[in-house]
């Protein structure tokens, strides 16, 4: 497996056991992380870390990866099943925050090792 496709991957082990310094030890220190919850982006590897401790204290995301694959930029495409329940493990249809159990796709840019930006396309 290419190096990069399998630093992603582990980001996936370690944001679903909720590692979250493993997942903010691969990431540039001036990120820009797609802020799936709220819109738009968060700046830094601290502004990381906070929207996932504060997603992880509103509902429970679990991100399963299906498929990795290289675009013609470098960046890495990922097909990923997302699977989010409120806190006691219900679904979250019909709740007001719109997050929902669907196929996305994750796109990874990497910048010396490292990613360095993070966007969802549906």
């Amino acid at each position: 497996m290419d190096s990069e496709i399998a630093l992603v991957k582990r980001m996936y082990d370690c944001f679903n056991a909720r590692d979250i310094d493993g997942v903010v030890a691969v990431l540039t220190d001036d990120v820009a992380w797609a802020n799936g919850m709220d819109g738009g982006h968060v700046h830094g590897c601290e502004a990381v870390r906070e929207y996932w401790t504060r997603q992880w204290t509103i509902v429970s995301p679990h991100v399963e990866p299906v498929s990795f694959s290289k675009a013609a930029d470098g960046s890495i495409l990922a097909e990923v099943q997302q699977s989010v329940r409120d806190l006691e493990g219900r679904s979250l249809e019909g709740q007001t925050h719109g997050l929902k159990d669907k196929t996305i796709t994750h796109i990874f840019r990497l910048q010396d090792g490292k990613v360095s930006r993070f966007d969802i396309r549906d």
